[in-house]
This record gives C-alpha cells, sequence and structure tokens, in this order.
C-alpha cells in the first residue's frame, strides 16, 4: 500500500494512473478503521481498479472541541488494517496540509442539515461538505462510499454531488453492524464495558418499532421508541425522528412506509451514538 501526505504528491500518482484509464474508488474516513469501513473498501475494490482510503479527523465538523480531542487515533493500528483488505493507497494529510487557511465555504445544502444531526450539531454538515468536495477534488474518484449509518450525512452529500455537478458516482452500503446489532462505529471505543453491554438496545428498539409501526401513529411510535431506550438508565434519547428518505422533512403519517425511514442519536454516557432503520 502506497501511502501518501501531500495534496500534490498523490495528485501527480493518480494522475498517473488515470493515463490508463484505471477506475478509482475513493473511502474517506477520520480513521479509528473497523468492519464497517473495511466493507467499504471491499466493495470498492470489488468495483474498480485502484481503491484509495483517506483517513483525517477533520476539526470544522465538530462543534464540541471535547468532542474533537477524544475522537479515537491509532494511525499505526489503521494502517494493519487496510493492509489486511489489500488498500491501495492512503492519503492522510495533516490539518495544516488540506486547511493551510481557515475555510469561510458555506454551501446551502438545500435545508437538509436543518433537522435531526443538524439541529443538535450547527455548522457539523457544512464542515464535512467542506471536507468531502476538497477530498474529491483531490482523488477525483469515479466512485465515493458511505455507510449507511450516518443517512442525513449521506443524503446531503448526494444533493451536493448532484448540485455542484460533480462527476463521481455516491455508493451507499448497508450498515455493518456487530453480532448484538450495534451499529459498528469509531466512536464504540469509548463505551465502558457496562455501556456497550446495554449498547445493543438502541438496535433492538429500532427493530421492534419496525415491526409494530402499523399499529401506531408517527407522534405514538416517536414517543414509544424514546421511552423505550429511556428506561436504561445508562441512556438518554437526544431525538428520534420518522422522516421521507429523500427530502429528510418529518413525516406525519405511515402512508407511504416505503419513503420512511426512522433516525435516532443516544447518548450512552458520554457517548453519542446514531442509528436508523427502515420501515420497508
Amino acid at each position: 500500500m502506497k501511502i501518501f501526505y501531500k495534496i500534490l504528491e498523490i495528485k501527480e500518482f493518480l494522475s498517473t494512473q488515470k493515463k490508463d484509464n484505471l477506475k478509482i474508488g475513493f473511502v474517506p474516513t477520520m480513521g479509528a478503521l473497523h468492519k464497517g469501513h473495511t466493507s467499504l473498501i471491499e466493495k470498492a475494490k470489488q468495483e474498480n481498479d485502484l481503491c484509495v482510503c483517506s483517513i483525517f479527523v477533520n476539526p470544522i465538523q465538530f462543534n464540541n472541541y471535547e468532542d474533537l480531542k477524544k475522537y479515537p487515533r491509532n494511525l499505526e493500528k489503521d494502517i494493519s488494517e487496510l493492509t489486511s483488505v489489500n488498500c491501495d493507497i492512503l492519503f492522510t494529510p495533516s490539518e495544516k496540509e488540506m486547511y493551510p487557511e481557515p475555510s469561510n465555504v458555506i454551501y446551502d445544502l438545500d435545508g437538509l442539515d436543518k433537522n435531526m444531526e443538524g439541529a443538535y450539531r450547527p455548522g457539523h454538515f457544512n464542515g464535512v461538505a467542506i471536507v468531502v468536495k476538497k477530498l474529491i477534488d483531490i482523488i477525483e474518484p469515479n466512485k465515493i462510499y458511505f455507510g449507511e449509518k450516518d443517512y442525513q450525512q449521506l443524503t446531503i452529500l448526494k444533493n451536493l454531488v448532484k448540485k455542484l455537478k460533480i462527476s463521481t458516482t455516491i455508493v451507499p452500503c448497508v450498515t455493518v453492524r456487530e453480532n448484538d446489532g450495534l451499529a459498528m462505529s469509531s466512536r464504540n471505543k469509548l463505551l465502558t464495558p457496562e455501556e456497550r453491554k446495554v449498547a445493543p438496545l438502541i438496535y433492538q428498539t429500532l427493530t421492534k418499532a419496525k415491526n409494530i409501526y402499523s399499529k401506531y401513529d408517527v407522534n405514538d411510535l416517536k414517543a414509544w421508541v424514546v421511552a423505550e431506550i429511556n428506561k436504561c438508565p445508562l441512556m438518554k434519547t437526544e431525538y428520534f425522528e420518522v422522516v421521507d428518505k429523500d427530502t429528510l422533512e418529518p413525516v406525519s403519517a405511515f402512508d407511504k412506509p416505503e419513503r420512511c425511514i426512522g433516525c435516532v442519536a443516544v447518548y450512552l454516557g458520554k457517548v453519542r451514538l446514531i442509528d436508523n432503520i427502515k420501515f420497508l
């Protein structure tokens, strides 16, 4: 695996590869890699000639400095993970390399950033949009891979790529879960053993909600999910919303369940976890 730290160097290398019409698949990450990430890399390798992974903890998408500070980092272990799945190229720039000057770009995200994560993490999605656009400009991938766990982020980035007429295809990938149902996340490493033991309750509750939604109206189901999760004294639900899968607007009825997705954010101790479920 080739490792690049400088924008100019990876751009030069990739331009030589593109002369041979090689297709490039790209997996942007913030490191602390797990099987969710490596499944994206495996898919990118299957569908392209070269797979590029980036590791960059993007400071401008954190609206909480403490969260940025405690975000897990272990480059040596990440390199080992990438090697084990035969990733071709790693790009891991410094903050100075990515942001030689502070970025003041503000994207119009068409209101997709206003509720759920956007309501609780102001500026987060603009920071994500800035870094993903920068990375796409550097790598110029044919396809770029994102997990569905961050469903709002995925929807916003699909819209951004379409709106800016960027010639890359976003490939959504199914959420990878632990054996007990917990969605894989870099933040899971921050859970205490006691917290980790109860964490599967989030997905168990979402699964129950999927099975019983037809007996409830939307507001009652939302209240039921929040109450069910909050029964665990270690957990505090920040939100549970049922939204349209494309517009992310809250729905008022389950008349089109195939268009509905339930999205949740939960504090387990001090660790904030997100997940979602499709109703059909």
